[in-house]
């Protein structure tokens, strides 16, 4: 059974040490559902532009977490193939005098939500009190530079990655025709090959960080009994922002501040 072309093809955005385990799993998805990729590869799907394996940019012996979302963004421009990274986001605050966070972070939930969970874990917003005058008093101070928090998307990206974070969806693609569940199942038998191969090849396990009811699926393989995992509620659910889980694990990495 062979890859389709255009799939291989995208494997070029992966970094090199990555790329024999991708196509394991590839072989893998071909094994369980060989008509999946064929179908896939000629059909329209998020992200665009090559970025199917875009996650995977991160060296593999840099990998200290690995965070699981659900799938891309259900728009072209957000859709980067790295989880909750929307691409068509500059700035994280508002220009507007008595504004929060950009127009864009706050059209993506996930991320709006992401955010305000930093913010109560850093003690600068009380999990009580997330928006109005609160979050504009926030975002004022980093507008202004006093505050030394980081002003764009790529910025948060960069952090994330420097802490050896992989940025992943449980399923790689969002097609608007086809239920997002059933596109997950069909990406298991990738992750369970690539995953056993991260676990094989680390010097130390990472923890998986997973989110949301999908990536709840890639608990019933047997290879992630391999890895330390926390789990919480996807961030799109307002109660993410108070998750205490999450606090402890991203307070002392200090995401916000450049």
């Amino acid at each position: 059974m062979t890859i389709p072309d255009p799939i291989l093809a995208a494997l070029e955005g992966a970094h090199a040490s990555w790329r024999p385990l991708l196509i394991e799993g590839l072989q893998a998805v071909m094994h369980a559902t060989p008509a999946y990729l064929p179908q896939l590869a000629v059909d329209e799907y998020l992200p665009t532009e090559g970025r199917l394996f875009a996650a995977f940019a991160l060296p593999l012996d840099q990998v200290r977490y690995v965070l699981v979302g659900e799938g891309p963004y259900p728009r072209a421009a957000s859709a980067t193939g790295v989880c909750f990274m929307d691409g068509a986001v500059g700035s994280l605050w508002s220009s507007e005098t008595g504004g929060g966070l950009s127009k864009a972070v706050n059209k993506a939930t996930s991320l709006r939500n992401f955010m305000k969970m930093l913010l109560v874990a850093d003690g600068q917003l009380q999990r009580d009190n997330t928006a109005g005058d609160a979050m504009a008093a926030v975002s004022a101070l980093a507008r202004s530079g006093a505050g030394t928090h980081i002003q764009s998307l790529d910025e948060m990206q960069r952090k994330l990655t420097s802490q050896g974070f992989l940025l992943l969806n449980a399923s790689l693609v969002f097609r608007s025709h086809v239920a997002p569940v059933k596109d997950a199942k069909a990406w298991l038998p990738f992750f369970e090959t690539v995953m056993a191969g991260l676990a094989a090849q680390s010097s130390t396990t990472p923890t998986m960080i997973l989110w949301g009811k999908i990536a709840e699926l890639l608990r019933k393989l047997p290879v992630m009994q391999e890895f330390p995992q926390i789990v919480a509620e996807h961030p799109y659910n307002l109660s993410f922002i108070a998750n205490q889980d999450m606090h402890a694990l991203f307070a002392p990495m200090q995401l916000l501040k450049a």
